[in-house]
């Protein structure tokens, strides 16, 4: 799990849920790596879609957009 800062929470706090407290963003890395599936679960990534833990710090990310792009995450 990744505790996001006053900067990306702001910005998700402005932007619609996906569902009850947590939002389906894409998220784009410094590098330009994108992750199409996350989930940010009150001020938290808690998974990326593919990746069993969190394959990147908050330091690396440029970007995330809330895509609502959802996935049966409990079947992975």
């Amino acid at each position: 799990m990744i505790a996001l800062s006053d900067k990306w929470i702001e910005m998700l706090i402005s932007l619609p849920e996906t569902g009850m407290g947590y939002q389906i963003v894409s998220i784009i890395l410094n590098d330009g790596i994108k992750f199409d599936q996350a989930i940010v679960n009150e001020g938290y990534i808690t998974r990326v879609r593919g990746h069993k833990t969190i394959p990147f710090k908050e330091k690396d990310i440029r970007e995330i957009l809330v895509t609502h792009d959802k996935w049966d995450f409990s079947k992975e």
